[in-house]
């Protein structure tokens, strides 16, 4: 009996040293990713502080030279460094992804605020003018959206932004009938506290809390869409250096240069990633599971 007592004892040691290194793998990826997005707001920011290099810079010369030193990632078709490139189409293409989270959000967070707290007409009006935009695919409809308005930067982050409101309006409206029921409101309005009052230190910032989470993880959707739009020649016109422009340029030299692609795919990716894992760990600690 005492064997088996010792041998439960082991175990248990065991589970527990094995997830606290689980633990610790999980603290040092989130560390890792936050310092990666750290890097990116950074070259948005400051793009001298991480490359001396003119991002339109071209030279005859060294057209899709390898990496090397001097071009620590090599040269582009018409001979700019990738490097540098990548450092200042950071701008852009954050610009971008922040930009239509940020629409997205407000807007989303207003109507999905209008549709969880007025009436029955009201909110089925809001919520099937919703399901309408919710109807089609995201990038698909800002695709229409540049169609009839064109391209350019600011046109393509404000029909990403419109094109993810959908999801927010779901998401505040179904928090907020949720945080409505709740007996804190209740007790709230019973102590003579106003309806503004309890709208702005109650309702909301617990309404809106998951939604912090998806716009994080949704931040990486958002830079990756407006990638693909610049991919097709909607987004930022050249030559500004933009990573979804420069794979769309490089695309046809994958044989001769396959650095001018993959080094801007591999940001890209990078950045997704970063911001998911960050939301993702956020959303867990909100749950009380991190």
């Amino acid at each position: 009996m005492s064997g088996g007592v010792v041998a439960e004892a082991v175990t248990a040691r065991q589970h527990v040293r094995w997830r606290g290194w689980v633990r610790l793998a999980a603290d040092l990826g989130t560390l890792l990713c936050a310092l990666v997005l750290v890097l990116f707001v950074l070259a948005a920011l400051w793009p001298q502080l991480l490359t001396g290099q003119d991002p339109l810079a071209a030279d005859r010369a060294l057209i899709l030279a390898p990496p090397g030193p001097g071009h620590p990632l090599g040269t582009d078709e018409i001979g700019r460094d990738v490097y540098a490139r990548i450092v200042f189409g950071a701008r852009s293409s954050l610009v971008l992804g922040f930009g239509a989270v940020l629409i997205s959000l407000v807007i989303g967070t207003i109507f999905g605020l209008i549709a969880g707290l007025s009436n029955r007409a009201i909110s089925t009006v809001t919520l099937r003018l919703t399901d309408i935009g919710a109807a089609f695919p995201e990038l698909v409809l800002a695709i229409l959206i540049l169609a009839l308005f064109g391209g350019g930067l600011a046109t393509a982050t404000i029909a990403i932004g419109i094109a993810g409101i959908p999801y927010y309006v779901r998401v505040v409206r179904g928090e907020t009938l949720r945080v409505r029921s709740s007996t804190y409101i209740e007790a709230s309005r019973g102590m003579g506290l106003g309806r503004a009052r309890v709208l702005g230190r109650h309702l909301l910032p617990n309404a809106v809390r998951p939604v912090v989470v998806i716009a994080t993880i949704g931040l990486g959707g958002a830079t990756l869409a407006g990638a693909a739009l610049s991919f097709l020649g909607l987004g930022s016109p050249p030559p500004t250096p933009e990573w979804g422009s420069m794979l769309s340029n490089a695309r046809n030299f994958l044989t001769l240069g396959w650095w001018a692609a993959v080094f801007p795919g591999l940001a890209i990716t990078l950045f997704v990633i970063s911001t998911t894992v960050l939301g993702r760990r956020l959303q867990a600690r909100l749950e009380g599971r991190g």
